[in-house]
């Protein structure tokens, strides 16, 4: 078993390339005796390996002969924190891979740029994010895991805000994929994004919350200060010609006491400079966002009619 281990140090390999490294009587011989496992046709893997998402990953990209996409790439770009159940693949569509369990077969006619993360082939991260994009919108209800779509929001979301890619990059992706489904509400997503919002939170915060015109100004997204001592610091929400801020906390928000005095330091020194700062719960913004509009529009306008 540890010359089989040491053959196979990925715990995948194809039944060819085991053969040609050992003999056919060698693979039968562990197959009968359950230390090499079928888990796609022609695809062996040790028994320990099967729980392993990269051992799955390369599994499925060694069968499909083609690299992993969709949401497993995104898994495989650490752009999503979890895989899926089913993993996928995208293969050219002249080509017409064998069913097998729990993979996906995408196949497409346009270009397919790949590069590879751990060994493993996997489509560009530009289109892994369209890819996922389209699938979870084009799949009828049902036929995707619960998620999906939330999973593709957060990935397009995060990847920018990490500034691995930039929104004009992936606004060109898209454009060369033109028939992906929900494509409207992926360029109405990377204009929020590209006007400042970080998270889900802000986006709803600039949709559902935040005033605007034409009673207010528009608001500045993640607005940069100087601070007396020299520190910047960037504020969720301003408007600046009335030195109002508003700060978003997040459901996983419970502030620590040093979380709070680093919050009063930094809105003591906001505060030095004529800033108000209001800071709005999660709670506070999902059960009453109309409220928390309403007192932020006050004080905008309260602010600018005293100067």
């Amino acid at each position: 078993m540890r010359d089989l281990a040491q053959l196979l140090p990925h715990g995948v390999t194809t039944r060819i390339e085991l053969t040609l490294a050992t003999s056919s009587s060698s693979v039968a011989r562990w197959t009968a005796a359950g230390d090499l496992v079928h888990v796609h046709p022609g695809v062996v893997m040790l028994p320990g390996a099967v729980d392993d998402p990269l051992a799955r990953a390369r599994g499925a990209a060694l069968w499909a002969k083609g690299p992993l996409s969709h949401l497993s790439a995104l898994a495989l770009w650490d752009a999503t924190p979890s895989w899926t159940p089913q993993l996928h693949v995208t293969v050219p569509a002249d080509r017409y891979p064998r069913r097998t369990g729990g993979v996906v077969v995408h196949r497409t006619t346009l270009p397919l740029p790949t590069t590879r993360i751990r060994g493993i082939p996997v489509t560009a991260l530009p289109r892994s994010l369209v890819d996922s994009w389209d699938w979870a919108h084009r799949t009828r209800r049902g036929q995707h895991p619960p998620g999906a779509r939330a999973a593709a929001r957060q990935a397009v979301i995060e990847t920018v805000r990490s500034r691995r890619l930039t929104v004009p990059t992936l606004r060109l992706e898209a454009d060369a994929c033109r028939k992906h489904a929900g494509r409207a509400d992926l360029f109405r997503l990377l204009d929020l994004v590209e006007s400042g919002c970080e998270s889900e939170l802000e986006i709803w915060g600039v949709t559902a919350v935040l005033p605007g015109p034409p009673r207010v100004p528009a608001p500045s997204l993640q607005h940069a200060v100087r601070l007396g001592n020299g520190r910047w610091v960037r504020l969720d929400a301003a408007w600046p010609p009335a030195r109002v801020a508003v700060e978003l906390d997040g459901a996983a928000f419970h502030g620590s006491r040093e979380a709070r005095e680093r919050d009063l330091r930094r809105d003591t020194a906001l505060a030095a400079l004529g800033w108000v700062v209001l800071r709005f719960s999660y709670a506070r913004l999902m059960s009453d966002p109309l409220g928390c509009r309403r007192e932020i529009e006050a004080v905008i306008l309260g602010r600018m009619a005293s100067r």
